[in-house]
Order: C-alpha cells, then sequence, then structure tokens
C-alpha cells in the first residue's frame, strides 16, 4: 500500500518544487536588485527589465500550471501551456540577447574584466532551457516527460537566483546547487513511481558535462572561447 508521505509526494511534489524555486528566486534577487536594477548607477539597459518581467512571468506560470493539474483542470492547463510556449520561445531568444547586452555594458560601461568569458553561463543555460521546452512541446501529450521536461527547464533557470550568494558564486556553487533540485525529482520519482525517469537519466549527465564546459569556458578562458567571444561582442 502506498504510504501517506508516498503519496503527498506524488500528488504535490512539482506544485511544492514551483513554490520552492519561486522563493528561491525572490530571496536571491532581493540580494542584488536594487542596486543592479532598481537603483543601479548607472542605469542598466532598458531590456534587462523586460528580460526580469518575462523570466519572472514564468515562474507565476510554472506555478500556475501546477496548480491546475493538482486540481485536474487539464483542459485549462493545455490551453495556458501554448502560452508557457510563447513565453519560453520569447524567454530563449531574450536570454542569449540580453547575455549579450550585459556582457557590453559590463565590459564598455562598467569596465568589468571577463565579462566575455562569463557568457558561456547565460548560454549554456538558455541552450538547456530552450531544448528542454522544445522536447516537452513535442512530447505535450506524454505527460510523464512532458512534466519532468519542464521540471528541468525550470530548474536550470535557478543558477542566476543561487549564483547571488557570493559563496556559491565564487566557489562555482550555482550548478550544483541547481542540480540537487533535478536530484529531489529523482528521488520523487524513486519513491513513488519505485523507479527513475528515463528524462532524468538521460538528461543530467549532459547537463552537467555542459555545466562543466561552461565553468571551464568562464574561469580559464581558453584561446578558443576568446575567439568566439570577441567575435560575438566585436572587441
Amino acid at each position: 500500500m502506498t504510504s501517506k508521505p508516498t503519496s503527498f509526494l506524488g500528488e504535490y511534489f512539482y506544485l511544492g518544487m514551483a513554490l520552492v524555486m519561486s522563493s528561491l528566486v525572490v530571496w536571491g534577487f532581493s540580494r542584488t536588485v536594487n542596486a543592479n536594477l532598481f537603483h543601479a548607477n548607472p542605469p542598466r539597459p532598458l531590456l534587462l527589465w523586460a528580460h526580469g518581467a518575462a523570466f519572472s512571468s514564468w515562474m507565476i506560470f510554472f506555478i500556475v500550471q501546477s496548480s491546475l493539474v493538482r486540481a485536474h483542470k487539464v483542459s485549462v492547463h493545455r490551453l495556458l501551456g501554448w502560452f508557457g510556449a510563447g513565453l519560453a520561445s520569447g524567454m530563449t531568444l531574450l536570454g542569449f540577447t540580453i547575455a549579450i547586452v550585459m556582457a557590453r555594458f559590463d565590459t564598455f560601461v562598467l569596465h568589468q574584466k571577463g565579462a566575455d568569458a562569463f557568457l558561456s553561463i547565460p548560454f549554456n543555460d538558455m541552450i538547456v532551457f530552450g531544448t528542454c521546452i522544445a522536447l516537452a512541446i513535442y512530447w505535450r501529450k506524454k505527460a510523464e516527460y512532458h512534466r519532468r521536461l519542464i521540471f528541468i527547464a525550470t530548474c536550470e533557470l535557478m543558477d542566476a537566483a543561487l549564483g547571488r550568494f557570493d559563496y556559491l558564486f565564487n566557489h562555482n556553487l550555482f550548478y550544483p546547487g541547481l542540480d540537487l533540485l533535478i536530484v529531489a525529482g529523482m528521488m520523487r520519482d524513486w519513491l513513488v513511481d519505485g523507479r527513475i525517469s528515463k528524462v532524468y537519466i538521460y538528461a543530467l549527465p549532459v547537463m552537467v558535462a555542459l555545466q562543466s564546459l561552461s565553468i571551464y569556458a568562464w574561469r580559464i578562458n581558453p584561446a578558443w572561447w576568446q575567439g568566439v567571444t570577441r567575435a560575438i561582442l566585436g572587441l
């Protein structure tokens, strides 16, 4: 027989994680948003406001969609899903664009060093997020694949919030932090279903490999990556 804790995980895991991740976003960005956006000096590009609005909207969307599934409002969930597909597509394009805009701003306006090399982090995030969303749309009628891909895509965005904590940022721990969220999903599967979904089994190793490459490109900034970023930024 299914135990009460296991039954609770089966019914409320995704909604609970949506609330946890949204709280993490609020907590992390509350540490920097005032100095880096609201009262930034010099003022940040206007596109950064659109970026913040779009990604905040995604977190609200994730909570709403998880709530609709929990309330068995599947038809509404599917209808709103097309809005989410459009939002996610815009977010992916916006993510790449704002990464370049801010790298140029940090380099030429704030005269910061290493902003070009850091492009590997947001680029990786958008590649993983966009790929997971595309696969989730493709497998939208396979709920077991779809929900996990949306969950993984949202987890990938959490490095931005975790990176607001200096210790995690300075020690490259923001990626392991988001990976732990995915491991929580794997544990949910093991406890509730008695097995871990192949979505996690295939996705997590690829993500860790891409994360490692991104950290290497950022911290080491090898010649090949310098050539890429110089071409992108026009240095």
